[in-house]
């Protein structure tokens, strides 16, 4: 496996310097700006299952689920494997996020085989389990694996702020932005987190108004 990882602010400090470099919108987007995030964050079973969790549900929620099922010993695949639908949904998971945890305590999946692998193949493993989608897939690649080049265009804040940043007339659709993204590799971690960087400063200018 030959892609690049990110492994620490100074890897995500060239990426934005090359992009600032090649695309001077992203330059402009950068100016005042606080350094960027690194984000990374651990791989395996339990980040998959938080993310599973954080579907369609308030942080709040999320938060209050995961430290239920954390409490339960239910981060770890053994333990949710053998528990019951009735049991997950009593610490606070839905009936079909239940079914999606117990696939994924199913798959069998070799996280540590996962670092070796190349990011398209990543996500193919990943969303091949009930419950796990694209995005869930690109952003475990990005921040769990500090994949550099991985890049998530049906995130709804990546493509309003594509739309902000390149003064489209509409925002673009997934398909369009992951075009439009491929001029960015082989930073497109790196480009994602100027635009939700920039993205979480002009909705803070917004609310200031």
């Amino acid at each position: 496996m030959k892609e690049r990882v990110i492994i620490g602010d100074a890897c995500v400090a060239e990426g934005a310097v090359w992009l600032c470099q090649s695309e001077p919108r992203f330059a402009q987007a950068m100016k005042g700006l606080p350094p960027l995030p690194l984000r990374l964050k651990p791989d395996g079973f339990a980040e998959l299952l938080s993310a599973i969790v954080s579907q369609q549900v308030s942080v709040a929620s999320a938060n209050a689920i995961w430290g239920r099922l954390q409490a339960a010993g239910m981060t770890d695949p053994a333990n949710v494997a053998t528990a019951s639908d009735d049991a997950l949904r009593d610490l606070g998971l839905s009936r079909q996020k239940a079914r999606y945890a117990h696939a994924l305590a199913a798959a069998g999946i070799d996280y540590e085989g996962l670092r070796g692998l190349p990011a398209t193949q990543v996500i193919k493993e990943l969303t091949a389990v009930q419950g796990i989608g694209a995005w869930t897939a690109e952003i475990y690649a990005m921040f769990s694996l500090g994949r550099a080049d991985v890049f998530a265009p049906g995130d709804l804040a990546l493509q309003e702020t594509a739309k902000l940043i390149f003064d489209l007339p509409e925002r673009p659709k997934e398909k369009e932005l992951r075009a439009m993204a491929e001029d960015w590799s082989p930073w497109r971690s790196v480009a994602a987190r100027i635009m939700w960087a920039y993205y979480k400063q002009h909705k803070q200018r917004e609310g200031i108004r």
